[in-house]
This record gives structure tokens, sequence and C-alpha cells, in this order.
């Protein structure tokens, strides 16, 4: 893997009557950053929200963002390419509670 690309593990929650990036959920990755999406679990349509969810919330265009595992799980791994530097710092924010 090249030292620009990070890996983000992810719990993906579809059918939310709220969309929302944050929190922190131990799944098979080790802890994941939980992304709550409008779109229903199907066709990939929750997968695609969660991609562009997990974009917008980073700061990173959506075309970096890509899913590495988990098309039809809740946990998936993003892989994000090239990967800003802040991105740690940011994504560490994201999964502390409120």
């Amino acid at each position: 893997m090249a030292d620009d690309t990070f890996t983000v593990a992810v719990r993906v929650k579809p059918g939310a009557s709220r969309a929302r990036v944050g929190g922190r959920y131990d799944g098979p990755y080790g802890p994941a950053l939980v992304i709550a999406v409008n779109a229903p679990a199907v066709d990939g349509r929750a997968t695609e929200a969660a991609r562009r969810a997990l974009a917008e919330a980073l700061g990173v265009r959506p075309a970096t963002v890509s899913l590495r595992t988990g098309a039809s799980s809740r946990d998936k791994l993003f892989q994000i390419t090239p990967a800003p530097p802040t991105l740690a710092t940011h994504l560490t924010h994201l999964l502390t509670p409120l």
C-alpha cells in the first residue's frame, strides 16, 4: 500500500431517519466510525451514501474514497487515496463521542 493511502473502518446504519457521521463502534476491523445514512441497504445504495458521507465528513473529494471490503456488510473498510496529512487527526475527532 502506498504511503499516501489511509484505511478507515466504518459501521453503516442504513435507513436512518437522520444522516450523520460520528461515534465509535467496536467491530471486526477494530474501532469503526459510525455512519448513519437515509438510503436503504438495497443495490449498494447505503454503501454509496456512506462513501459520500465519509468523504464530506473528512473534507476530501468523493473520488478519493473507495470501498476496500464489505460490499454486503454493515462493517466496511474504505480506502482514501491520496490521504491528506490531517486525516488521522480529523478521524480521531469524529470517533470521539460528544
